[in-house]
């Protein structure tokens, strides 16, 4: 395909509210250099991450600077940390995927140092990301999704929300047969983490609004109401991306030697628990951030043979971006909200 010199795309300008989200008719296409592929974006999922970015939630008051995911944030910034894409151009030294290819990649990238063997870039955040007609990604991170039956809107769900749902899932360790419970299961990961699990063979019970329920219990979940408190020691695994007020009742809900999962927190990243009930009951705690390769790996896995398929609630043409990441903090949905670059509105 012709390549412009110049596309459309979003900027963001500095930390703050949707107004610091600034639309371009005029970028430049961007070049990829050494190892790199440019990409033409087909699908972009909106993501809270994408969001606690913007609002530079991921800094602590000691470093309020550092409000990426992995540190400062150089701006302007093009965000999008979910992808679908096609290759379009390989860079120096790159001759796969190949040209034409649909392609994911994870959002957190593994960089290790040696300083640091857990080391990740993020796109949309440490460099230019998927709000954007084209994006250049490193070709060591792009994963070939092009015999996968799902659509691109489809596919442009997944790798934030599901590569995070996986990973919680893979972390905790989680075997056919053991009772998991997940918290905010309406969301894209909470969601994503209800399908992969009932995938896994796990008895799956969900806590969500009563209102949301539904494609829950069709995804195969028991339900247990937002604001209900969950059975002590009736679970082997809580995945948890609420925090907040119950995070002390999801521990106690543990069996003893049971496994608890987060990578998120809204409701709140200040918790209270007790102590007494992680070291009497042998739990594990786990953090999840960092993805292995071969953990996203397996996610791709799953999108090419289509063995589970996200739930999208919404489409967006980019240039609504601000109105899109609206309707996702409002909480109304569930699923996954998508924005292509195009100017069609696909919602109706």
């Amino acid at each position: 395909m012709p390549i412009p010199s110049r596309m459309r795309g979003v900027l963001l300008t500095g930390h703050g509210g949707p107004e610091r989200l600034a639309w371009s008719d005029d970028l430049p296409v961007p070049e990829p250099g050494e190892g790199e592929v440019l990409v033409q974006v087909l699908a972009a999922g909106v993501n809270a991450t994408d969001i606690n970015t913007r609002k530079g939630w991921y800094a602590r008051a000691d470093h309020p600077e550092a409000g990426g995911w992995a540190g400062a944030i150089r701006f302007p910034r093009i965000q999008g940390s979910d992808l679908c894409g096609r290759v379009v151009r390989h860079g120096p030294g790159v001759s796969t995927p190949p040209l034409g290819a649909r392609v994911i990649c994870p959002t957190n990238q593994a960089e290790p140092t040696p300083d640091n063997p857990l080391a990740f870039r993020a796109i949309g955040s440490e460099y230019d990301g998927a709000f954007a007609e084209f994006c250049v990604v490193p070709a060591r991170h792009l994963h070939d999704v092009s015999t996968s039956v799902l659509s691109d809107i489809e596919i442009g769900a997944m790798p934030c929300a599901y590569g995070t749902a996986w990973n919680l899932l893979t972390r905790a360790g989680l075997t056919p047969g053991e009772r998991v419970l997940v918290t905010g299961a309406s969301g894209g990961v909470g969601f994503a983490a209800v399908q992969l699990a009932v995938l896994k063979g796990a008895i799956v019970t969900a806590q969500c609004a009563a209102a949301k329920a539904a494609p829950l219990r069709d995804a195969g979940a028991r339900i247990l109401e937002r604001d209900a408190t969950p059975s002590p020691k009736g679970f082997d695994v809580v995945i948890d991306v609420v925090g907040g007020a119950g995070w002390n009742d999801r521990l106690t809900a543990l069996k003893p030697g049971g496994r608890y999962a987060t990578s998120g927190a809204i409701a709140g990243p200040i918790v209270e628990g007790d102590l007494r009930t992680v070291y009497l009951n042998d739990l594990t705690l786990f953090g999840c951030t960092h993805q292995a390769p071969e953990v996203f790996a397996g996610l791709v896995t799953v999108i090419n043979t289509a063995a589970v398929r996200p739930l999208v609630s919404k489409v967006y043409p980019l240039r609504e971006i601000a109105r899109a990441q609206q309707e996702f903090e409002a909480k109304r949905h569930a699923g996954k909200i998508v924005l292509i670059p195009g100017e069609r509105n696909k919602n109706g």
